[in-house]
């Protein structure tokens, strides 16, 4: 079995969760989320805890199994605790605001970036050149927060852009020339 997957995922109080059919469904504090698992993994609720169990030992069913297990556990800590995911802006003149339901970021193009903030994500920015996302879904936390560094990618050489708040960028040495040129 696996490591993994065997283990129940246990339900704190004030969360309901509910599987049927090929969906599991988990509601809580912070918000709602539904997923849809794979047709071959079962998926159990009982006695305050997720129980999911495989139908064989084939190799892509070790793998569901561990996978579904997983996102279960992500899904049930989202909808208690949340997930959040910092970034730092890093330049002269470089800063992010918000706009209604959009983040716009000036980074050094001629107009500013704008982001559309989805649906359950909260975004924030405590000062000009912090970015703070959170939500209950893991996935979607991560995703939005990798569109926002993509707009500009933290350059080696000078370190200028968005990066992660705990990124750490090493700093390449420029063009150096030998002594012996002329």
């Amino acid at each position: 079995m696996s490591r993994i997957g065997k283990q129940p995922v246990t339900i704190p109080s004030g969360v309901t969760a509910k599987a049927d059919g090929g969906s599991f469904t988990c509601s809580g504090p912070k918000g709602n989320l539904e997923f849809r698992f794979h047709t071959d993994m079962s998926v159990e609720v009982a006695d305050g805890a997720v129980k999911v169990t495989r139908p064989s030992d084939t190799k892509q069913h070790k793998a569901l199994h561990g996978l579904t297990r997983a996102l279960i556990a992500n899904m049930v800590n989202g909808v208690v605790e949340g997930y959040s995911r910092g970034l730092d802006i890093q330049g002269i003149g470089y800063d992010a605001k918000i706009d209604g339901n959009n983040l716009s970021i000036r980074v050094g193009f001629a107009k500013p970036a704008v982001l559309e903030i989805p649906k359950g994500l909260t975004v924030t920015t405590p000062h000009p050149t912090r970015i703070e996302v959170a939500g209950p879904d893991k996935q979607q936390v991560g995703q939005f927060a990798a569109t926002v560094r993509r707009v500009r990618p933290p350059d080696p050489y000078t370190t200028k852009g968005i990066k992660y708040a705990d990124e750490v960028i090493k700093k390449k040495a420029g063009k150096s020339f030998g002594a012996g040129q002329a």
